[in-house]
């Protein structure tokens, strides 16, 4: 009888977890196939159609409106709404501060001969990220006679980038141009747009080329009647298939100049991987302004900071102002954040931007590229743990120390700058003795200075996109801030710098590790650029 019931038992057990793991295989079961279903739906079924342009009601607004998007890809949308979060990091990332009467300026003399002469256009930002230049007075100082001595703060998410650029006091100081918002707005629309009424029919390439240089040339607050949306999807995406796609003509040209071949295509011959940094590469990058305001990436002789200024001083003799204390013939460095990226392991890895700063993730059945662009520190489980198995802590405290070791080079870099700026302004009064030819030295060694330790104080990463390359430029920025002050004080003193030797470029096991110096280029004729007095 006892031996029946503990059968009877066992088999009421065996029944039962039957029953359990019946129900559990049918629940995975319609949960895999809820997900896929999900993913169908939310991967294929598109909502509305989207096209380059349109103007059809019944899609809701033009195809450069990312809410229209947003009814396609609603998770991509609403990591794109969440660019305007301000979270601050130790170095970067950014913080509210409330804006002041003090910080607003009154733009009736830039709105004359656009819409908003009549219709009026006030700043509606309430608050803003700190300024640079009240934390560091030095940076108003390095900038003296420019544009960012009136008005430099932290950047702030791509949600602003639009309302920054066209709201801040650097306008009141001078009159800027359309190529400004090749970066602070979604300017591809208004560029086929443009290139269409100029040149009916013409290719896709020949018509956004086209607007580029019409868009350019406007004076900013008309260019702006062009204008909607900061960045948005279409000026990365192809609408039709959703691959990346580069819309910025600079980088285009950029890249052909980079290579060498001008019949270059990025959006034909560009990897895929390579993609996911270009598309950032269309504006975070070194810049200048040529005839027509033309926006020109100066990699014609490389990414690195000396190949720049070769550009610069040897082929198109260009500056954008001269400094108000020194008259020195000034170059005022950008975001280059792509050139930056480029000299370090994490691009020498096949890493790209897109992986740090829109890692993948998961949302249901999808695998989706974050876009919610921000600092890699701020998502650290995505953008660096799928590589590095190391606890959150310790991988921000190596970032952390990065930075901070860049941070106590730069203001070494900064002082000696400071030091070479008060020797020349003490060199130009009568009777100081220093001849002309030195103060001219001093002077370029000024312009190389403030080029190399700006390139480090501009890029975003405070040193940790290239480590290494980021100390040996600002120990340069040092050498020649202290070679101006000597070449002040002995007129014997020969200054230069040091370049690869190209002699031995094709030797692999010399070059790269030989140098010859170059001296200061002499009668250098400086075009003028942005700023000119």
């Amino acid at each position: 009888m006892a031996e029946q019931s503990s059968r009877a038992g066992l088999f009421a057990v065996v029944a039962l977890v039957a029953v359990l793991a019946g129900g559990l295989g049918a629940f995975l079961v319609a949960d895999v196939a809820g997900k896929k279903a999900e993913k169908r739906i939310s991967l294929y079924q598109r909502v509305v159609a989207l096209v380059d342009e349109t103007k059809d009601p019944s899609t809701w607004g033009h195809a450069e409106d990312p809410a229209l998007w947003g009814k396609n890809y609603p998770q991509h949308y609403y990591d794109y709404l969440q660019t305007k979060e301000m979270v601050p990091t130790k170095y970067g990332g950014s913080y509210a501060v409330k804006l002041t009467d003090a910080d607003r300026w009154d733009m009736t003399e830039r709105l004359k001969g656009t819409k908003f002469e009549t219709t009026g256009l006030k700043d509606p930002r309430i608050e803003a990220s700190y300024s640079h230049i009240e934390k560091d007075a030095s940076l108003k100082r390095m900038w003296n006679g420019f544009a960012f001595a009136v008005d430099f703060r932290e950047d702030r998410g791509h949600h602003w980038m639009m309302e920054d650029q066209t709201f801040t006091k650097r306008q009141m100081a001078v009159a800027q141009s359309g190529n400004c918002m090749n970066c602070h707005a979604s300017s591809y629309v208004a560029f086929m747009r443009l290139g269409a009424q100029s040149l009916p029919g013409a290719s896709w390439n020949d018509t956004l080329i086209k607007g580029f240089e019409v868009f350019n040339d406007m004076p900013y607050f008309k260019a702006l009647e062009e204008i909607t949306h900061p960045i948005t999807c279409i000026d990365c995406h192809n609408p039709a298939d959703m691959s990346l796609r580069i819309t910025r003509p600079g980088l285009m040209k950029g890249l052909q100049n980079l290579k060498g071949d001008p019949n270059y295509d990025v959006n034909k011959h560009a990897s895929a991987n390579e993609m996911r940094s270009f598309v950032c590469a269309q504006c975070h990058v070194e810049y200048y302004f040529g005839e027509k305001k033309a926006l020109i990436f100066p990699w014609h002789n490389g990414l690195k900071p000396e190949d720049m200024m070769k550009h610069y001083d040897e082929q198109v003799q260009f500056r954008d102002w001269f400094h108000a204390e020194s008259n020195a013939p000034m170059l005022k460095v950008q975001h280059p954040e792509f050139e930056m990226w480029s000299q370090g392991i994490h691009a020498r890895s096949g890493v790209s931007c897109a992986d740090c700063h829109m890692p993948y993730k998961r949302e249901g059945a999808m695998k989706i590229s974050d876009h919610w662009i921000r600092s890699p520190l701020l998502n650290i489980n995505r953008a660096c743990q799928s590589c590095h198995k190391w606890s959150e802590a310790e991988l921000k405290g190596r970032v952390e120390e990065i930075q901070d070791r860049t941070v106590a080079l730069r203001n070494k870099a900064m002082s000696a700058l400071m030091e070479l700026i008060d020797a020349i302004v003490e060199a130009k009064k009568p009777g100081s003795g220093v001849t002309a030819a030195q103060l001219y030295d001093a002077r370029y060694m000024q312009r190389r200075a403030t080029f190399y330790l700006d390139y480090v104080e501009a890029e975003n990463s405070t040193g940790f996109h290239a480590p290494q390359e980021s100390a040996r430029i600002l120990g340069e920025a040092l050498d020649y801030a202290r070679q101006g002050v000597l070449a002040l004080k002995d007129p014997s003193f020969k200054g230069g710098f040091y370049v690869a030797d190209p002699a031995v470029a094709n030797d692999p096991m010399k070059a790269g590790t030989q140098f010859i110096k170059k001296p200061i280029p002499q009668g250098i004729q400086y075009a003028p650029g942005r700023n000119a007095p």
